[in-house]
């Protein structure tokens, strides 16, 4: 499975975490694998619900679940935030 490597943004945390995305999973389970790693990894200060999304950092976009991180175009060094 082909990966990519992007950095996420969490403004809660004022904190960036690298992490790998398969390109051919769709973001809902993406999303989902996300909010768990950010949530563990930053000793559970951040608590996500269903209203969680991943958008672009540049322009706040927010990523269409239903496509894959290949249709939206995500590649290595992307940059996404969590909100």
């Amino acid at each position: 499975m082909d990966k990519v490597l992007v950095e996420v943004y969490v403004p809660v945390l004022n904190t960036s975490y690298d992490m790998f995305l398969p390109q051919e999973a769709p973001m809902y389970t993406v999303l989902e694998l996300v909010r768990r790693a950010v949530s563990e990894i930053s000793d559970r200060r951040l608590i996500t619900d269903e209203n969680t999304v991943l958008c672009h950092r540049e322009d706040g976009t927010i990523l269409n679940i239903n496509l894959s991180v290949c249709e939206l175009g995500i590649r290595n060094g992307s940059k996404l935030m969590l909100i």
